[in-house]
Formats: C-alpha cells, structure tokens, sequence
C-alpha cells in the first residue's frame, strides 16, 4: 500500500530520487533569533541536487524509522560530532567532546531500518563511524595518539588534503579510480571494523578511509567529505544511481 501511494508523488517529482540527509541540533543566531535548530552545511543538499537527486534534511528527534524509510530512495548520514563511545563498549577518551545521545538515538535507529529495507546508503566522515559502531565494531577515538600526527584534522574548523588509495575491484574504486585527493576533517577512526564491514581504501598512514557493507546493494562509507568538492561528484551521483534505481524497482 506504502509503494503504490508514493508513486503518484514520485511522478510528480519527475521521478527524481529522494534522498534523505541527517542534521544535528545546534544553538543557533539568525535574525533576532537565538534557539536550537535543525542544522546541516549547504554543501551536502547542494551536491545532491547536481547529482540529480531530490534532497530532504532529518532532524534527529522522533522515532517511526520504517515510515520515514518507506518515504525515501536513499539516505546520506552525514558528519559530525563524536559517537558515544559507551556504543562500542568504550569509555570516553579526553578528546572525545561534544556528545549528542540524541543524534546517536536518532541516526543509529534510522540506519537498522534502512538497511532492514535495504536503501542505499552513503555514510561520511562521522556517518561511517555511525555505521561500524552499530553494526558491533570500534573507533579510534584519538587518532593523532594512533599515527603520530593532526594531519586528517589540522585544527578545527579547517579542512585538510589527504591521500587514499582504493583497494582493485571494490565499488568504491570503481567509481573513484585507485587512488583520490580527498578533504578531510576528523580526529578519530576506524579501528576493528564490523562483520560485513570491509576496508577498501586506506589514507598514507594506514588508516581506514573507506568501507563497505556486504549483503547490501548500495552501502558506501568515507572517512573524508566528497560533499566539499563541488568538482567531484562521483560518490554522491553514485548513491543518487543506486536510489534511482531503486526507485524504478
């Protein structure tokens, strides 16, 4: 009943592919006003829209996964603050600040249910991270204690070049080439990953920059921030594919 009423819809959308993006709740100043808002940086629509796609934003609040699922061709979790680490087992380390439970709520429900249908995914930066620790795997909290160096994360607030080569005949090779310049902005990783969560791309040094997710049809994850080159859209026009796809099925 779910599909045929959302086909009149999708019709009227010229049959372009939703695709649903995650926020987060920030205190925020616009105009004369100053309260907590649903928000995202414009890059992410932005590249859904070139792609072809037809961008929603989910703030984190609520329940009712399987209905909002059942309303979407594809999902793009994006990135973010830190996952508690209390969901994979862990006690915080001292960099590790700036929770948000109800983000961790809200995103780790939705992703069950869109792989229990299996959507499409693309999981950035902290969506990866989202992505290993529900499915039972661990981060990095710190990476810089890991490899020695800030380079993924410079300082705050400041984006930084990085390297990653693709492993041969992964998806995301295929759609990238084996080796990328990417845009990196994190200070944590991935450390043991999830059954059915496979490393197909590493930065220089070694760590993890790219998974995907077997038994799936469509469930890529990056590290890096493909949405902040407006030059390479390859990731996003693939997930716009795979829901378009799905769409038509």
């Amino acid at each position: 009943m779910a599909s045929n009423d959302c086909e009149p819809e999708r019709a009227r959308r010229g049959g372009l592919p939703v695709i649903g993006i995650t926020t987060y709740v920030e205190r925020t100043r616009f105009g004369p006003w100053d309260l907590d808002s649903a928000v995202l940086p414009k890059t992410y629509p932005d590249a859904v829209v070139r792609a072809g796609g037809v961008p929603v934003l989910l703030p984190p609040n609520g329940a009712g996964f399987a209905e909002l699922v059942g309303r979407l061709d594809g999902l793009l979790l994006s990135g973010g603050a830190d996952v508690d680490p209390a969901r994979y087992d862990q006690q915080a380390h001292p960099e590790t600040v700036g929770l948000r439970p109800d983000r961790d709520d809200f995103e780790f429900g939705l992703l069950a249910a869109a792989l229990a249908a299996d959507l499409p995914i693309l999981a950035v930066c902290r969506g990866m991270q989202v992505l290993n620790s529900a499915l039972g795997g661990t981060l990095r909290q710190h990476l810089p204690d890991v490899v020695g160096h800030h380079g993924h994360r410079p300082e705050p607030g400041v984006f930084s070049e990085c390297r990653v080569r693709l492993h041969a005949g992964s998806r995301t090779e295929d759609i990238l080439g084996t080796e990328v310049k990417v845009y990196c902005h994190h200070h944590q990783a991935l450390d043991t990953p999830a059954e059915g969560v496979t490393v197909v791309g590493t930065a220089d040094d070694g760590t993890i920059e790219a998974v995907e997710l077997a038994g799936q049809t469509f469930v890529l994850g990056v590290q890096w921030h493909p949405e902040q080159d407006n030059g390479d859209d390859r990731l996003v026009a693939a997930l716009v594919t795979a829901a378009r796809a799905r769409a038509a099925r």
